[in-house]
This record gives C-alpha cells, structure tokens and sequence, in this order.
C-alpha cells in the first residue's frame, strides 16, 4: 500500500469501507502531515486542535451509517462558514468570532462523513488569483515555494498537492477553482450554475459565482461532487440531480469532439502554456475521441463579466460598514468603486447579452462536445507580485485581464474543469479548461477522466 497520504480520496474511503485502515489513520497521517509541511506552504489557516480532530475521526469509526465521504479530512475555504471556527475572508475587516453554525458547503461535506480539519486560505474576499491576506500572509506552491499557488482556492490546491488532504472545497466566480488547480497540478471544477446550491445565494439573476469540488484526480473530484450536489428549497436556481449522479465510476475512453479553442482570440497567453494545453487536449484522440480546432464567439463575455461581477462588489461595498473600507487592499476597494458606478443600464445590456451568450453556446455544443482552452495564461509567478502586469512583452490592462481564459466562460454558466495539462521547462504545473453545455457536469466529468487517463500527471508529487 502507498502512503496514506499518497492514496487517492475514492481509494481511502474504500479503504476505510472495507475495514483495512481506520478513519483515525487515515486523519493522523494527514495531520503528520500537516504538521511537518504547512509551516512552508501556508495553505491551511484555523486548524482546529489535533486531539479534537482525532475524538471526530474515532466518532467516525464507530458510526454504521456512512456517506459518501465517509473518513477522509477535508478543510474548507475561509469564505465559508464552518461551526467553531472564524470566518476571516482574509480581511482585516473581519473579526475572530467563531461561526455558530456551518454554511452549506461545510455542512454537505460533514454530512457526508469527511472530517473538517479547518480551513484553507484565501485573499481577501476572494479577490484575484493569488493567495495572499494580510491576516494569514501568503500561500505558497508546493512545486517551488517561491511561487503563487493561484487563487482564490489557493490554499485548497496547495493542501491537495502538498499531501496534507485528499479533497477539498473551493468558490469561483472568475476562475478560482480553475486557476490555482491549473497552477498546483490538481483538479477543480466550476459546476453549472446551480449544481451546489447556494441557500444563502443575495441575488438569483445576477449570480456568477458557484462553489465546486478539488481533488488530486477528476474521479476525486467527482466524488466530492456527489457530497455537494443536489437541490435545495432554499435557492430557486438549485439544479433538481441528485449528487449521487456524480459518484459513480468514471471511463477511461471517450467518443467526444473536443474543439480547441486556444487563446479565442482574446487575451495573451505564454507560449509554452499554449502548446502544453493544446497538446493535452489532442490526447483526445488517444482515447477514441477527437480534436478539431474551433471556438464561439465570446467577444461580449468579457463585458457581461465584468459588470454582473461589479455589481456583486457594490453589494459587498452595502454590507461592510464605512470604518472598515480603509482596511481593505486597494484592488477590493477599486472593485466596489466599480460596481458603485454602474446604473440600471449596464446591468440591462449584461444581462441581455448573457441571453445572446447562452445562445450562442447552446448552438456551439450542438456541433462540440467540449470547448478546451488554457485554465491560465501563465505559469505560476512570484509570491511578491500581486499579478501579472505584462505577458509576452504585452500589458495588462487591469489584475484581470491576465485570468480572462477563464472569466470569458463564467458568464456562459457552463461547468468547467482545469485538469494538469503537464510541466513547464521551469519545472512548473500547467492545467487545461474543458467546457461543457449547462448542465451536463457529468458528461464533462466523463470526458476530462479520459484525457486525465491518456496524460496522467496526478501520480507526480512535489518534492517539499
């Protein structure tokens, strides 16, 4: 048997189910762990006692009901309430007071048996794709220390790549499940709008945010999918599939139509990130499917995004109180500017392009299966640059004009998963972005375990 800690989220609870390793091994491995290697990486934040960890772990042992996640340790964005434990945001704006009750997230995977260590890091309010916050400092990438691990599920993708959890949860509304994943040689996944319900969701039609599964393999991930998913009375957008749609078995062939789409035209993109995707995604072929290259007309997602994402700023701006806008970094207090000084109007033509957008998707699948693109532009950059400011010698406009591969699909609301797509010369991961139509989040699950069987990267671990 591998290490523990080594083996994957789907082996570990056959594992546990079969009697040949206790939940209490299986946490303690990964708290050992934790202890040796956190200290560098800096993905895991409020870490909850180990003697209070492993009383859970027992508990575990010695329930006869189990659910789909039943043993594994899982820690849980710090967006997102866990009972006990501080909900910070990343924010100086926040306080420490513990949550008195878990959020959806964090009570779907308690319900399904994991064992909630504590939580991951995040930047402030989740915004952009580098973790770093001035309450928990910089998270780090296991494949070279001085590096970002992406973001904003940044300490999510480090703890999987660093072996201290086998699963994890994250949130995206830019590409926070794709982006760090891409950059930790991980998976994560961006379901349909609606797949996870958001019971506490402040807005329906203007929604672009989702929270989703990570893990080391697209079978993990689906996994934890299955713990996520399902409908709630609570949100009228929750999709009606139960989760235990997402958990079965998943192929290692396919007959799907991937059309590569490259850099669609829009936004620069390192060369040898570009050739490493497009590569993977023509192992298509490898696997009894096939590869053309073709793309939709996403020139309006750009602005749909930017504008339907202002306007969940301005919300946050209404809910913070005056005294503590001087708190934040100055990237979150540009974005509530943003949404400030939008009108009715703005909002109008998004959401009227959004239905132009939908349109135009809908009649690409027709045709495709999947739409592959890079799940980022670059490899992963220096903990001490906040973003990327050029790319190939080209400016950036703004810190989001460097992650559009995977904002110009958002406001699409089709599922989308990045996937390691290989190594850089730098020795540094890569991920490739597969889309699928709305809804059919098994079918991309499907086709992304195809590619993953024919350029397998998960096996590889970063030498901390």
């Amino acid at each position: 048997m591998a290490r523990l800690i080594d083996e994957s989220a789907v082996e570990l609870v056959r594992l546990i189910a079969d009697g040949e390793v206790s939940v209490a091994e299986v946490v303690g491995a990964h708290l050992d762990q934790i202890e040796a290697v956190n200290p560098r990486v800096n993905a895991i934040v409020s870490l909850r006692e180990r003697t209070e960890i492993l009383a859970d772990a027992a508990a575990a042992d010695r329930v006869e009901t189990r659910g789909a996640l039943h043993g594994p340790p899982v820690a849980v964005k710090d967006l997102e309430h866990v009972a006990g434990l501080p909900t910070r945001y990343g924010s100086l704006a926040s306080t420490d007071t513990p949550a008195v009750a878990d959020g959806h997230v964090a009570a779907q995977l308690r319900s399904a048996g994991a064992i909630i260590v504590g939580k991951t890091n995040t930047p402030e309010f989740g915004t952009g794709s580098h973790t770093f916050n001035e309450v928990f400092g910089v998270t780090r990438n296991p494949w070279n220390l001085d590096k970002t691990a992406g973001g904003s599920s940044g300490g999510a993708s480090a703890a999987l790549a660093a072996r201290m959890l086998p699963i994890a949860d994250g949130s995206d509304l830019g590409g926070s499940l794709r982006n760090p994943a891409a950059m930790c040689n991980v998976v994560g996944l961006r379901p349909s709008v609606g797949r996870v319900a958001d019971p506490a969701a402040l807005t329906t039609h203007l929604r672009l945010g989702v929270s989703g599964p990570m893990g080391r393999t697209v079978a993990d991930t689906a996994l934890v999918l299955s713990a996520l998913a399902g409908p709630h009375r609570s949100d009228p957008v929750s999709l009606a599939d139960p989760g235990s749609d997402f958990g079965g078995p998943l192929p290692a062939t396919t007959s799907a139509k991937v059309a590569w789409a490259g850099d669609l035209g829009l936004f620069r993109c390192e060369p040898e990130v570009l050739e490493l995707c497009e590569n993977t995604a023509r192992s298509v072929a490898d696997v009894g499917g096939s590869f053309v290259e073709a793309a939709p007309d996403l020139t309006s997602a750009e602005m749909i995004f930017r504008t339907l994402r202002g306007a969940s700023y301005a919300g946050l701006g209404s809910r913070l109180p005056a005294a503590a806008r001087p708190l934040l970094k100055q990237t979150v207090r540009e974005n509530i500017a943003y949404g400030e000084s939008l009108e009715v109007g703005d909002l109008l033509a998004a959401e009227s392009a959004k239905a132009d957008l939908h349109r135009e998707m809908s009649d690409f699948f027709d045709e495709f299966d999947v739409l592959a693109l890079p799940a980022a532009q670059v490899q992963p950059f220096p903990v001490e640059t906040e973003f990327p400011t050029e790319i190939g010698g080209e400016p950036m406009a703004d810190y989001l004009s460097w992650m559009l591969t995977c904002c110009v699909i958002t406001p699409t609301g089709c599922p989308a998963i990045s996937i390691p797509a290989g190594f850089t010369s730098d020795g540094l991961p890569v991920g490739l972005q597969l889309v699928a139509r709305v809804g059919h989040d098994r079918q991309l699950l499907e086709i992304a375990s195809a590619i993953e069987a024919a350029r397998p990267f998960h096996h590889l671990v970063p030498a901390l």
